[in-house]
């Protein structure tokens, strides 16, 4: 089953490939992509973390490895930083080596893309989670530049509507990285799915504006448990993670308690499937990831690829990835939730798909759940 994404002027250029419970929320992290011979070499920089972050580096390293049947052809580079000449430095060492098929996972590469689009017109750039600018307020995606963007309030909604039908009851928290545009949609999709299950699947889900911080960091894992230890410690049973790194410091709290045989200390996870790195108890694969709010990172580099080496490379456009094309979602598989709730949310994800069920992408009518 093919798949198209939903773009500024790009009708049906382009294909999302095979979705595991394609229509539903069940789709997949792990697809597996079927390799191809690409007449160029692809080149990522990655952003602060590591290549086995289990996000947005993992991700589209994934899916350029999954993608290039040549290993020769695929490399990637961690920058000495994270400034805009850190990156610059890493995007013309790729592109000097022949790699002129550069990806650039995530915001902080806004600046830098800006510059090299220009710069070396004669390669091509994927730009996730952000728009080329001059950080003047000036956005340019040049003709050899696509950005990808997500709907993070849709897999936020799905998250907290799973989340809430599961546990029925409970107290809710929110932990976000830097108050970005992106952490900030996550946060406002969770709101409103919890707001959406209380109103609509008798849910009784509690949300105080108390537990919903933004750490102001997505590398501060100490900083991470700190806040979710006090959050557990406050009552809260679930705690929304969309904070990289400090997010994993939340994760480390949460199996400790369980370990400890607290049963009341889960986690939703952001951007992949984290429940493995939630578990807790490996020889019964119990894990304190009760769902995660997923983007198809690996899924959007793949397509990207394919769309360079068939001749339909959309430079110069903007594309968001949503539940529309099957952009976002939930894991398709997690012990923690039951069929019935799996069924649940897969009926609100067909109601979103077909319009039924509108998602704000922002605040402006303010606080979603008192």
């Amino acid at each position: 089953m093919r798949k198209r994404f939903l773009a500024v002027a790009l009708c049906s250029m382009l294909s999302m490939g095979a979705f595991v419970g394609c229509g539903s929320a069940q789709t997949a992290t792990t697809q597996k992509f079927e390799p191809i011979e690409t007449e160029f070499k692809v080149g990522m920089v990655t952003d602060s973390g590591t290549i086995d972050d289990r996000s947005f580096n993992q991700g589209s390293w994934e899916g350029i490895q999954g993608t290039v049947s040549d290993s020769k052809k695929t490399k990637y580079i961690k920058p000495a930083g994270t400034s805009e000449s850190d990156y610059l430095k890493e995007i013309i060492n790729l592109y000097d080596g022949g790699f002129k098929f550069i990806v650039a996972p995530g915001f902080k590469f806004e600046t830098a893309i800006f510059k090299a689009q220009k710069d070396y017109s004669d390669a091509k750039f994927v730009l996730l989670d952000g728009t080329p600018n001059d950080g003047q307020g000036n956005y340019i995606v040049g003709p050899n530049t696509v950005a990808i963007s997500f709907a993070e309030q849709e897999s936020g909604f799905l998250a907290g509507v799973a989340a809430a039908v599961e546990l029925k009851e409970s107290n809710f928290g929110f932990i976000g990285g830097m108050e970005i545009p992106a952490v900030q949609r996550f946060n406002w999709g969770f709101q409103q799915g919890i707001a959406y299950a209380n109103e609509n699947l008798n849910t009784n889900i509690t949300l105080d504006e108390s537990n919903i911080l933004y750490q102001g960091s997505f590398d501060d894992k100490a900083g991470g448990q700190q806040v979710a230890a006090q959050m557990y410690d406050k009552g809260v049973n679930v705690i929304f993670t969309a904070a990289g790194g400090t997010g994993v410091g939340a994760i480390t709290e949460a199996k400790q308690r369980a370990t400890n045989g607290d049963t009341n200390a889960w986690v939703i996870g952001v951007d992949v499937d984290q429940y493995n790195d939630g578990i807790y108890d490996t020889e019964n694969n119990k894990s304190v990831i009760l769902t995660s709010a997923m983007k198809y990172i690996d899924q959007a580099t793949h397509d990207m690829i394919v769309a360079e080496q068939n001749g339909n490379f959309p430079g110069g456009q903007s594309l968001i990835l949503d539940v529309t094309n099957d952009g976002v979602g939930i894991p398709a598989e997690n012990p923690n939730l039951t069929e019935d709730t799996l069924k649940t949310v897969n009926d609100i994800y067909s109601k979103i798909k077909s319009g039924e069920i509108t998602i704000a992408d922002n605040n402006d009518d303010g606080a979603f759940v008192k």
